[in-house]
């Protein structure tokens, strides 16, 4: 496994930002932020900031496939993420 680098002020507040507090949500972006968040590239670091702006329940409706959000780059990354984290537990 590869050492993460050590995040700046700014990612450190986007990782706090991360912490939800919904079961369903923290099975997705718990791992995400611990594993790819300071490894990825920047525009994908943008939109998981982006992401994290939606409310609990819009987050919750776009992992679970109910909704999808208008910012297609948030829909790539909701996908991308569901797609890694579950090819984990395979």
């Amino acid at each position: 496994m590869q050492t993460q680098p050590e995040p700046t002020n700014e990612q450190r507040r986007i990782i706090y930002q991360a912490r939800r507090g919904l079961k369903e949500l923290d099975f997705y972006i718990d791992p995400y932020v611990k594993e790819l968040y300071l490894t990825a590239i920047p525009a994908e670091q943008e939109t998981f900031a982006q992401m994290l702006t939606h409310e609990d329940p819009d987050l919750l409706d776009y992992f679970t496939n109910q909704r999808q959000p208008e910012d297609e780059a948030i829909w790539a990354l909701v996908n991308k993420i569901k797609n890694w984290r579950h090819s984990k537990d395979s």
